[in-house]
């Protein structure tokens, strides 16, 4: 009998990796994805910023800290990226965000990461900003893999009133919903709540997208008090933001150890790109900010922590991009999806541990019809780098009347980020080999790339009582 058991509980064993891959469910870690919005690079305490984020830095400090970590420019393009694990140039999203009244959102083709995690057996959430489209129901979240949805379509709304350009934009399950009060506490709320509420017998996943510090900037009372000395009024409220934001990690954290899956939870942040320096944020020494090419728009303050998983107190210092979380989890949890697009993400894993080299040999930062930027080991290429979206989406009308881009008369930049992190040095002339090496690659990139979606505002558009209704 004894050996029949053993023989059965040996059978079982492989229909488990057969059914859930390398880790079985009680080994399959929950994972929490924190996103800021609009976070500068050194505007958390782990990068020296006098900003209090205790919270933040102390899972930073337990995990490995993602040093050269890459996202898009702007905010949609940035959660195209997680969502779908393929360069959102693939799909038309690479230019601009999402507007209110855009009729388009994620492409319905592409399979979105939360879809994956459910055949690992994941109940998945999300508690925050989605701003891939909400046009048609199709678009919304809970039609793209979540089991739960709160908070709000759009980007730029209102902290108070939840109204963005007229309309109301606050949501639960994908209904209207009217819970008072400021938007990173209320996303707190529901995060916190929905953790206490969970049966960890199955792991979750739980997405909290912060619409914070984003602009409009506005904070709440007891925090402006807290940065009452700093004189710069945009400074003083985005810092006032940040630590809310804190805040709120901290009792997510804390709702996980309540549980006492602390040790069985995922931990990862990141900003969905780099602070905009003219409106409270600083990203350093790294050059210019939100909605640029340059380090100071596409690299962001990122970790990973996974207690007993990942080697505490340590720094990864190999480039990644937002598209290899995809994969990276897909793997990591056994999910079994059928993938019918081509990734552009890879498998991290090992590099995070610090076990291997970046899986890249080249990170596409972005490529437009007006601009583009890429990175190759240590080299990156910037054409038009400082183009701000604004000036994207006005080439892209122009484009599509015939008229000349602006990147005709724009200029080529090639610099050595181990030497030069600053992009200060533009070493194009030194080096026009690799400046056509680089061009070469970006190209092949372009030559595929989708044409940009874009949302002119139609002239007799009304801005609906509530948005996506």
């Amino acid at each position: 009998m004894r050996v029949a058991s053993v023989i059965v509980r040996g059978m079982i064993g492989i229909w488990a990796v057969l059914l859930f891959g390398p880790l079985f469910a009680a080994e399959r870690p929950n994972i929490v994805f924190l996103l800021a919005d609009d976070l500068g690079f050194t505007d958390v305490g782990f990068h020296g910023s006098e900003i209090q984020t205790p919270n933040i830095d102390r899972l930073a400090n337990a995990g490995v800290k993602l040093e050269a970590f890459y996202v898009q420019p702007v905010c949609s393009p940035t959660r195209a990226a997680l969502m779908t694990g393929r360069y959102p140039s693939h799909y038309g999203l690479q230019v601009g965000v999402v507007r209110p009244w855009a009729q388009y959102g994620l492409p319905l083709e592409e399979q979105t990461l939360p879809q994956g995690l459910k055949t690992a057996g994941y109940e998945t959430a999300i508690c925050g900003k989605w701003h891939l489209g909400h046009f048609q129901q199709p678009y919304l979240p809970m039609q793209r893999g979540f089991d739960h949805q709160y908070g709000h379509y759009n980007g730029a709304l209102d902290y108070f009133t939840h109204i963005r350009d007229g309309g109301f934009d606050w949501h639960r399950n994908d209904r209207v919903n009217r819970d008072e009060g400021y938007t990173t506490v209320l996303l707190g709320n529901e995060a916190t709540s929905l953790i206490n509420q969970h049966n960890f017998a199955t792991p979750l996943f739980l997405y909290v997208p912060f619409n914070a510090p984003h602009t409009p900037l506005q904070a709440l009372p007891e925090h402006l008090e807290i940065y009452k000395d700093i004189k710069d009024k945009q400074r003083r409220t985005y810092a006032a933001m940040v630590h809310c934001v804190d805040e709120q990690v901290g009792r997510i954290a804390e709702a996980i150890a309540t549980k006492g899956q602390t040790t069985e939870t995922l931990f990862i942040f990141s900003s969905d790109n780099g602070g905009p320096t003219k409106l409270g944020a600083t990203n350093g020494k790294l050059r210019a900010g939100k909605g640029t090419l340059y380090e100071g728009g596409t690299r962001v303050a990122a970790f990973a922590t996974w207690s007993g998983h990942l080697p505490a107190g340590t720094e990864c210092h190999e480039p990644l991009h937002m598209v290899d979380w995809y994969p990276t989890l897909m793997k990591l949890t056994g999910a079994t999806v059928d993938q019918k697009l081509p990734l552009d993400g890879k498998d991290a894993w090992a590099t995070i541990v610090g076990k291997a080299p970046s899986p890249h040999e080249e990170i596409l930062l972005n490529t437009t019809p007006t601009n583009g930027a890429i990175r190759v080991g240590g080299w990156k290429l910037v054409i038009a780098g400082g183009q701000s979206t604004e000036d994207q989406e006005a080439s892209n009308a122009k484009q599509k009347k015939g008229k000349k881009s602006l990147s005709e008369n724009d200029g080529v930049e090639l610099f050595d980020l181990t030497q030069d992190l600053s992009e200060e040095h533009n070493l194009a002339k030194q080096h026009p080999d690799k400046v056509r090496e680089l061009k070469a690659r970006l190209n092949v990139y372009a030559q595929a790339a989708a044409a940009p979606k874009s949302a002119p505002k139609a002239k007799d558009f009304r801005v609906p009582a509530i948005w996506g209704e």
